[in-house]
């Protein structure tokens, strides 16, 4: 009985021991260092997902120079910052929380040998389950900074309930007036978009595997920076490329300047009024963003996590 006990215990404190702090703390630092880069790239990217034309408010923008020309002229230079707050902040607890639990998940698959390859599959389910985990933390957050990209200097007619001075004023207007449902707007969608970071981190993990598998090392070598770069780049790429359309339907059900009745009507609407160009509104702007975004949070996240856990 009391063997068994034993057994029950070490099984529990075995999960635990695969929450290691590291991947959390180099996954903040990388989220807030490319954010700080380049959130006038996500600020754009988010108007233009927002867009349909239909919005008399909304400013016209041709293309990511030309609205980089029209914020500075309009809002000033601070206008290219807008819900910078909310993004630091998001951007550092979703990819801390991101990284955190997926290596905990994938270790724990692996029962704590990191040289088990995992296959393509079972990096999907690891990055999934991490994912939704992830969303369920930070879509209040994502809220709130999409809320406040979209503030804009000609929007004088917006009523004062939608009209925020910072982050926790968005908070509290929104708690008010839209109750705990407002800070999950775009949560469906999110969670269909949890597929980019699954077809992303699989494409990363799988490269890594395959060129240490090339060069006859364990799967969990470290690499050259350079190599981290290539990896991070086209894994960023392609899952862009096949899941941007959610992005595009999450911003638009946060959007406070258009009231769709959910999901189903936001897609149809788009549809209806934009034809299928619509669902990828932005995405020349958004690659600009995410394909360098990503680069530093992971060559960063790589560095930083191997510093940490080598000086443990």
């Amino acid at each position: 009985m009391c063997s068994t006990k034993s057994t029950d215990s070490k099984n529990k404190l075995s999960v635990f021991s695969h929450l290691k702090y590291e991947y959390l703390a180099a996954g903040v630092a990388g989220g807030t260092i490319s954010t700080l880069v380049l959130h006038p790239l996500d600020l754009i990217k988010v108007r233009f997902a927002v867009n349909d034309g239909r919005v008399k408010s909304a400013p016209q923008y041709s293309g990511p120079i030309n609205a980089f020309g029209k914020i500075v002229k309009n809002e000033g230079f601070v206008g290219l910052y807008r819900g910078i707050v909310p993004n630091i902040i998001g951007a550092g607890a979703a990819w801390g929380s991101y990284f955190f639990l997926y290596n905990c998940i994938k270790t724990w698959i692996q029962d704590g040998n990191t040289t088990k390859p995992l296959g393509p599959w079972m990096h999907i389910v690891a990055a999934t389950d991490a994912g939704v985990l992830t969303l369920l933390l930070t879509n209040p957050i994502w809220v709130v900074k999409t809320r406040l990209c979209l503030q804009y200097a000609e929007d004088v007619n917006l009523s004062e309930t939608k009209r925020y001075s910072g982050t926790i004023d968005a908070l509290k207007k929104i708690t008010t007036t839209e109750g705990i449902t407002g800070l999950y707007k775009g949560l469906v969608p999110g969670l269909f978009g949890v597929s980019h970071g699954a077809i992303q981190f699989m494409l990363y993990e799988e490269m890594k595997v395959k060129y240490n598998l090339y060069r006859n090392k364990p799967i969990d070598t470290k690499l050259e920076t350079t190599n981290y770069i290539i990896c991070a780049a086209v894994s960023k790429l392609i899952a862009a490329a096949i899941t941007y359309p959610y992005q595009v339907v999450r911003s638009r059900l946060q959007d406070h300047h258009h009231n769709y009745q959910g999901t189903l009507h936001c897609i149809s609407s788009i549809w209806k009024y934009e034809g299928w160009r619509g669902y990828y509104k932005g995405l020349s702007a958004n690659l600009l963003r995410v394909t360098p975004a990503t680069v530093i949070t992971f060559v960063v996240y790589e560095h930083v996590s191997s510093y940490l856990l080598s000086h443990k």
